[in-house]
């Protein structure tokens, strides 16, 4: 059991791995706006990375045909042969990268993908490296299993961009891995193809949560499979197909580790819900010219706000060259990010996420997204200007 109660006092014990466990504020922020609303309060939430508009008719209609033809029993333990099959071929398609399908683990979204490759890469006390902003369940993965994150700073004069340099100084015996995320949660930050490959050459195997791949303005998306084999690959469909709540994503390994990851996933999760695999295939058959319209939406949004920012001075040194977020700077006005975002919830009616959750460099930024429609964007930020205008007097 997680939890164990001490019978003659009433104390609960609580394992370590389970105290370290932060709470996911983004999440706390989320709940509380909905409290509001239910409440009657007006409510603009920029705090999570819910990209807006419905799931395409093309996928819900392969999960619906899936279900007319009584798809729903176990499949694999990997996943369905045609999904992997079909990840593989979007791989080569899009990175010329080849890899098997035995390759290819399907789970039930991202996170459980996370909590695979971490159990498998990582023995208790191994060390694990990560950009500081990260992602705020990373070191949560890492704590509960018994290893440990160590934080490597990304600064927003280089627009958050993970360096290698940085990394190499924190290479000790007890590294097992590096995670790295391109374009990146919650800053936006894209890792080129220098960047990539420096990394790769280091040594230590990479864990690359590619779940933002599509949603880049510089570049095209590379894989880190592109440079190098000892590398573990976290994808999905949360974010390029709309699919936050479908719950189905997948990892990439080398062959030496799946078996590893296969009994952990026979045992914790079983398998990925069947119909919904089917909707993952028609989900990587969309069509490009589909895809770019969504992206080139998210990148007219990212400029005005980036020029809204900067008319309320908060806009970071450079707008970030992927994902949906952006982290503005609010260090003139606070050193506690989730008391100053609570306050902006309560006097703005403005739902963003305190930088404090994705780790001690972010402390002082506040990270908003604009994944939201553009008419809620921009409610946001003239609730945002007056709020923040009114600090200034």
């Amino acid at each position: 059991m997680i939890r164990e109660f001490l019978h003659t006092t009433g104390e609960m014990i609580m394992p370590e791995r389970i105290r370290q466990v932060k709470p996911f504020l983004a999440m706390e922020i989320l709940e509380k706006a909905q409290s509001k609303e239910a409440e009657g309060a007006s409510i603009i939430h920029l705090e999570v990375g819910e990209p807006a508009g419905e799931t395409p008719t093309v996928i819900k209609e392969a999960a619906a045909e899936a279900l007319q033809k009584n798809d729903t029993a176990y499949t694999h333990s990997l996943g369905k042969p045609e999904l992997r099959e079909e990840i593989t071929l979007y791989y080569k398609k899009t990175y010329g990268v080849e890899i098997k399908p035995d390759q290819v683990i399907v789970t039930s979204g991202s996170s459980p993908a996370m909590l695979l490759a971490f159990s498998a890469l990582l023995e208790r006390d191994d060390q694990l490296l990560m950009a500081d902003p990260y992602y705020a369940c990373y070191p949560n993965f890492v704590n509960y299993i018994g290893a440990e994150p160590v934080y490597v700073p990304a600064r927003e004069e280089d627009a958050f961009v993970l360096r290698a340099e940085e990394v190499k100084k924190k290479l000790t015996g007890k590294v097992k891995g590096l995670m790295i995320n391109s374009p990146a949660n919650p800053t936006g930050a894209v890792l080129g193809d220098r960047e990539l490959q420096e990394l790769a050459n280091l040594g230590p195997y990479i864990v690359s949560d590619e779940i933002y791949h599509g949603i880049n303005y510089s570049d095209r998306d590379h894989s880190i499979l592109e440079y190098t084999d000892k590398a573990i690959v976290i994808n999905g469909f949360s974010k390029r197909n709309i699919m936050t709540g479908w719950r189905l994503g997948y990892l990439i390994a080398p062959s030496e580790l799946v078996r590893n990851m296969q009994k952990l996933q026979q045992n914790l999760f079983i398998c990925a819900c069947a119909f919904i695999q089917a909707a993952g295939i028609a989900a990587l058959r969309e069509s490009p010219d589909v895809l770019e319209k969504r992206f080139s939406d998210y990148n007219e949004r990212r400029l005005f706000l980036y020029e809204a920012l900067k008319k309320i001075g908060i806009a970071p040194a450079k707008p970030p060259a992927g994902a949906f977020y952006m982290m503005a700077n609010v260090k003139k006005y606070t050193g506690d990010s989730y008391a100053f975002a609570l306050r902006i919830l309560e006097e703005a009616g403005v739902a963003v996420t305190p930088g404090i959750d994705f780790g001690s460099c972010a402390e002082g930024y506040i990270r908003i997204s604009y994944a939201c429609s553009m008419e809620n964007l921009k409610e946001g930020l003239g609730r945002l200007e007056k709020f923040f205008a009114g600090l200034d007097t």
